[in-house]
């Protein structure tokens, strides 16, 4: 049955029509054109550093002059080239299909930030977006997610309060301003996290204004840990 599958719908590269070897996969020019994170990252936030890897943690300067309100973060993908395709067609263009891929990356580098009650919690999207957009794309990322690393996930944990603005072409302050008090735990939040770690889930890390507020929110019901995953970080210099 899967030969004649194949046969009838033959695998093809997740960014455009070209046919792989396998299901779920990109073809060679769809994967030199996308940067995956690699080497030295920031313990923080997970952004390429110039350098040897090394065993010790290390900070990017936007986290050395920042308080992150979480311990560790991670991300798959740097934000350009065919990364940035893909999550804008999970983000605008309805390929949930994505989700399983990407959310695999996402576990490759994800793992070290588990413990075994660790679960998963998407940022939210307001309801007025999910009405528009009819699903968010962290929670999906966090459901797909959730199968790879075995762990449960809550993804009715925060609400957004109100909807903010497009941040598109804000500044680092004007992102925070934005956020400031749009994410809260939602009803009985704290009867369903009791305390646990918390791995925060989202599409795309820029300043870190949605996933701070988000985590401030988590640490406000008890969670006694907070670190973030992402699937792709935007880098100044990358």
């Amino acid at each position: 049955m899967q030969s004649l599958l194949r046969l009838a719908f033959p695998p093809t590269c997740l960014s455009c029509d070209e046919m792989v070897d396998s299901s779920f996969g990109l073809c060679g020019l769809c994967w030199r054109d996308t940067p995956f994170v690699t080497g030295l990252t920031c313990d923080a936030c997970g952004v390429p550093l110039p350098g040897e890897k090394t065993d010790q943690p290390v900070h990017c300067d936007d986290c050395i002059a920042i308080a992150r309100p979480w311990t560790r973060g991670r991300s798959a993908l740097i934000y350009k080239g065919n990364a940035r395709r893909m999550v804008l067609a999970l983000k605008h263009g309805d390929r949930l299909d994505l989700a399983r891929p990407l959310s695999a990356w996402m576990a490759g580098v994800g793992t070290e930030l588990l413990f075994e009650d660790t679960v998963l919690v998407p940022v939210p999207a307001h309801s007025l977006r999910l009405i528009k957009r009819r699903y968010n794309q962290a929670a999906v990322l966090a459901n797909a997610l959730s199968k790879h690393l075995a762990r449960n996930t809550i993804p009715d944990l925060l609400t957004r309060t109100r909807q903010t603005k497009l941040q598109d072409g804000m500044s680092r302050d004007e992102r925070f301003a934005n956020l400031a008090d749009a994410i809260r735990p939602a009803k009985h939040a704290a009867l369903k996290l009791a305390g646990r770690p918390v791995l925060l889930v989202d599409d795309v890390m820029t300043s870190g204004a949605t996933l701070a507020v988000a985590a401030e929110a988590c640490r406000a019901i008890g969670s006694r840990r907070v670190d973030i995953l992402t699937l792709a970080r935007v880098a100044k210099d990358a």
